[in-house]
């Protein structure tokens, strides 16, 4: 299955007081982890949507084979980024099949949760969703198939993906993903994270 990996990486992190994108975890950017975390996988091609802040963040991207976006409406909220992303991917390849959503702030995503997602996808024709499930939600990251790529395009301002998820519930897998629970939102989770990480 030719399955694109989107980046949302467009935001303010207002929460955070810094762009979370840059922060920093074993002497590597988030945005650029998430990046060769990408690489690692079979997926073509991987899109990153960015808009605060992106000449910043976009010099940890230079040279690495994936497609920039630029989303110049980023504070019109998620569903502007998917629009964006989905559009770079399919600019990038028009063959595409099913595409899975990420962020930066999750560290915990690795390559092999994302060759699982792809794995359950295959599995099943009647699954269209394959979303990742931890302490009793649901959420990024996410796979979607071509099928529903139009619903994801008729989104407006700040409504993210889980919407098409609720409403398509009988197409959906899920693959248990605990340590999804833990995005970095806040400086004190970031830096909780990077003390618990480095002790290990």
């Amino acid at each position: 299955m030719n399955t694109a990996i989107i980046i949302l990486a467009a935001g303010a992190s207002s929460r955070m007081g810094a762009p979370k994108q840059l922060l920093l975890v074993d002497s590597k950017t988030l945005i650029k982890r998430i990046c060769e975390t990408a690489m690692d996988t079979p997926c073509h091609p991987i899109v990153t949507v960015l808009g605060a802040n992106r000449n910043l963040i976009r010099k940890e991207t230079d040279r690495m084979p994936i497609t920039v976006i630029d989303n110049p409406q980023w504070e019109n909220g998620m569903s502007s980024s998917i629009k964006m992303g989905l559009a770079g991917a399919y600019m990038t390849e028009k063959a595409i099949e099913a595409a899975i959503f990420l962020t930066v702030d999750m560290p915990y995503v690795n390559a092999e949760l994302i060759n699982k997602m792809i794995e359950k996808a295959e599995s099943d024709e009647k699954i269209e969703i394959v979303a990742c499930k931890y302490d009793s939600q649901m959420g990024i990251p996410v796979l979607f198939k071509r099928t529903l790529f139009t619903d994801l395009l008729e989104l407006t301002g700040d409504e993210g993906a889980k919407k098409v998820v609720m409403k398509n519930k009988d197409k959906t897998a899920f693959i248990d993903f605990p340590e999804g629970k833990l995005d970095l939102d806040t400086i004190d989770e970031y830096r909780n994270f990077v003390s618990n990480y480095n002790s290990n």
